[in-house]
């Protein structure tokens, strides 16, 4: 058995997946002062009755890091920032106080000058009067060589914790994106750590040692001892999950269009010939651009329980959702209203849903009926003008998907597919506005805990072998091993699939779930003067999203 679970910002859904079939669905709402105890209610149903010595793996999707950083309710944190010559650092600064230091490290890795050991006294002096315990230390081209992160974090470690090196969090090059990525890995440290030592102490009181994984922005999964030291990989996990989602009900290998409809907001993505487009540096969350390798996507304030109020005689829907609907003893009309009082939903008060429509019916001077159906049509023209702003934007740029780069590809869509509460509402609406073949799983209403029980573990590493220097370096393993000068492209690919299968099984991947493939082989001759003393030699290898096992075929519709 597999169990699933999604963190929306409306509700708890939970499943049990055993031998390909959805065996057990639960929804439950989610209390924002409560977020562990709803996590622990739902799964206590969802339980109820099963063998919970049977559960395999438990996979959870979780709002806890986007959450934090979104409303501003992250640990403090001291920044410790080598910029090196040639570049303004003030655009750099985040967190609570930063502190540029004197030193540098070339491109190639090389030590050119070393830091002052009374700058990072006086960091810590510093930090201490402000009473943070959160650091980050960044250098520039420190995937090249981590010596002074690694000097540094030695220094502060007794005094400060936890303390992200950058180099860890991604092998790529982009000094700005490796300081906010460390900044918001310690940033949410705490919050996402506290969470988790609730889910592991509550499982044990329970008897449950199944082990646990969170989804990742890529849509893949890490174990949960992988996530609490890098915790910022977490983030946008939600829209993760609606991605597995849909993919694992609705697959195909044509340009589309895939939605999710919840509560609260509605989650964009593509496909292009049925693969899914990706980041190609990293997601941006909040004001910060990172390197957090994300699928592409897109959420925007509109949802079923989005508040709706008239302004100068037009609907405006969301982006804020002010509580439950008003059928339901909610303070303001919603979508969901529109939905009970036109009867396409059976559930709540259907009398309270029907005086919403009239109340705002009154100010555009029409029926509650017309009302509700207004809204919806509202709905699907809010989503048509987004989707139609992103293609465009997608499509005067080169198309990144998780399996390559495509030149000259232009994403024509041929069918949306649609998850979430409303998706068999507003299906028939969307398919008009599209002019599009608009497709809703079975089980589109829990499809997001679907997908997060269903993602395996994926990881990328980027590796540099130098021969000049003898050194092979993969900054996200923390891996820098000699080499010979003679050492060749060959060796250096059959290292890195040893490499990304092994950091896979760290991540708890099973052997026969990795499907590891190189993404991106350069090699360059390294000159000086007139002579080649070595090669450069760069590899990125990937294990890419996919499915722990596909679903049966009488799961859809």
């Amino acid at each position: 058995m597999i169990v699933g679970l999604d963190m929306g910002g409306t509700n708890i859904d939970g499943v049990i997946i055993e031998d390909g079939r959805v065996v057990k669905r639960v929804k439950k709402p989610t209390n924002r002062d409560g977020l562990f105890e709803s996590i622990w209610i739902t799964l206590g149903e969802l339980l109820s009755g099963y063998d919970k010595y049977k559960i395999d793996r438990i996979n959870l999707s979780t709002t806890v890091s986007t959450n934090a950083i979104v409303e501003s309710k992250t640990s403090p944190v001291g920044m410790i920032i080598q910029s090196g010559p040639g570049m303004p650092y003030d655009f750099l600064a985040c967190g609570n106080e930063n502190v540029f230091i004197s030193g540098y490290i070339d491109h190639r890795g090389e030590v050119i000058e070393g830091f002052q050991i009374s700058e990072i006294e006086k960091s810590i002096r510093l930090f201490k009067e402000k009473n943070i315990d959160s650091c980050a230390i960044v250098t520039k081209f420190s995937t090249r060589n981590p010596k002074f992160e690694r000097n540094i974090k030695e220094i502060l470690e007794k005094d400060f914790s936890p303390i992200t090196m950058g180099h860890t969090m991604s092998g790529k090059l982009n000094f700005p994106r490796r300081v906010y990525t460390s900044y918001l890995n310690s940033a949410v440290h705490n919050t996402f750590n506290d969470f988790s030592n609730n889910i592991r102490k509550s499982l044990e009181r329970e008897g449950i040692d199944a082990p646990i994984f969170i989804l990742k922005a890529d849509g893949g999964t890490m174990n949960i001892s992988t996530a609490e030291e890098k915790p910022v990989e977490t983030i946008l996990s939600g829209p993760a999950a609606s991605f597995m989602g849909i993919n694992a009900m609705l697959p195909t290998n044509e340009d589309a269009i895939l939605l999710d409809i919840g509560g609260t907001t509605t989650d964009i993505f593509f496909l292009a010939d049925g693969v899914p487009l990706f980041e190609p540096l990293g997601i941006k969350i909040d004001k910060y651009n990172t390197l957090v390798r994300a699928i592409y996507s897109v959420s925007i304030g509109l949802g079923g329980d989005s508040s709706i109020s008239i302004e100068n005689s037009k609907i405006k829907i969301g982006p804020r959702r002010e509580g439950i609907p008003y059928a339901f003893g909610g303070p303001k009309p919603t979508p969901t209203d529109a939905m009970i009082a036109l009867g396409l939903i059976k559930e709540g008060n259907k009398e309270a849903a029907h005086n919403s429509m009239a109340t705002l019916g009154t100010k555009l001077n029409i029926t509650p009926k017309d009302m509700a159906k207004l809204i919806l049509e509202n709905m699907g023209d809010i989503i048509k003008d987004k989707v139609d702003e992103l293609l465009y934007v997608i499509n005067s740029q080169p198309v990144y998907t998780v399996k390559e780069l495509l030149y000259g590809k232009k994403i024509e869509p041929k069918l949306i597919n649609i998850i979430g509460g409303p998706a068999n509402v507003l299906a028939s609406i969307l398919e008009k506005k599209f002019n599009l073949p608009c497709y809703f799983p079975k089980d589109y209403h829990v499809a997001n805990a679907i997908g997060a029980a269903l993602a395996k573990p994926t990881t990328e590493i980027n590796m540099v072998a130098n021969t000049s220097q003898g050194v092979l370096s993969v900054p996200e393993l923390e891996l820098y091993e000699k080499i010979s000068r003679n050492y060749t492209v060959d060796k250096a690919r059959k290292r890195a699939m040893e490499l990304i299968k092994e950091s896979a099984l760290s991540l708890g991947a099973t052997k026969d779930e990795i499907e590891a493939e190189i993404v991106e082989e350069n090699s360059f001759n390294m000159v000086r003067g007139f002579y080649t003393t070595g090669k450069n030699i760069r590899i990125k290898a990937q294990v890419k999203p996919g499915l722990i096992h596909e679903l049966r075929s009488d799961m859809n519709d």
